[in-house]
């Protein structure tokens, strides 16, 4: 817990620096357009399929034809619903392009003042890193499809959006953050010694991506906790090593 609170303390202090101050705005900004652009164009016809889906389930779509509420209540939850996955793509998007091209930038004034004493054994590539991160938005996306209709249970679109999206933090930053410094068994064991602390970010984040303007600065803060908890934990890792030598 300890190291969780460090990492966060870190990151806010790195966040006030000239040159990673706007890296925390430009991709939550880029993602909000696009997404914003997207919904100008297909919100109408998205939230109609859903309500053509919404009336072939049985019982549901019984009420949705003969009752005049029913029609009502099944437009309004398709549009929160709509509304409930707009927030985390828009967060997703922001999340993949902080981990593809913010991150890196960020990683390395960081590590400069922060861990210059961590030997890099570059464990990881700039083209293993746009893999994982086109993966783990592959898996996010199969996940969210498959999982679509419980999404219409009220809470429940919330609690899979967090994990959903605490998953992908997790699989993104864990890799960028220690791409430089780690070496290939490293960039593997220690992300997976602090699974807890790992996701416990990745939950935060995702909870903090539904707070209103708050949520632009979530994907680079989370970004540079990741970097701060997971450096540390790899110079303490070294350390015990060295130690025990």
């Amino acid at each position: 817990m300890n190291g969780l609170f460090l990492a966060y303390r870190r990151a806010l202090r790195s966040l006030l620096r000239p040159d990673i101050f706007w890296h925390l705005l430009w991709p939550s900004l880029l993602a909000f357009a696009i997404w914003v652009g997207v919904a100008v164009f297909f919100w109408t016809d998205a939230a109609a399929a859903l309500i053509r889906m919404a009336d072939g389930w049985p019982l549901v779509g019984n009420w949705f034809t003969h009752e005049e509420s029913g029609r009502v209540t099944i437009a309004v939850v398709v549009n929160v619903l709509l509304f409930m996955l707009a927030v985390p793509l828009v967060f997703v998007t922001s999340a993949i392009l902080v981990s593809i091209f913010a991150l890196p930038m960020m990683l390395e004034r960081v590590a400069r003042t922060d861990y210059d004493d961590l030997e890099e054994r570059h464990g990881g590539t700039m083209m293993g890193s746009l893999f994982n991160s086109l993966w783990a938005l592959l898996v996010f996306l199969v996940v969210a499809g498959l999982t679509l209709p419980f999404w219409l249970i009220p809470g429940v679109g919330l609690v899979l959006s967090v994990l959903l999206s605490a998953w992908l933090n997790q699989r993104c930053y864990r890799y960028d953050a220690l791409m430089n410094h780690a070496d290939k068994t490293e960039l593997r064991d220690v992300p997976r010694r602090r699974k807890g602390g790992v996701y416990a970010l990745g939950i935060g984040a995702g909870v903090l991506a539904f707070v209103p303007f708050l949520n632009l600065f979530v994907p680079a803060f989370t970004g540079l906790a990741f970097v701060h908890y997971l450096l540390e934990g790899l110079r303490r890792d070294r350390g015990r090593i060295a130690g025990a030598v």
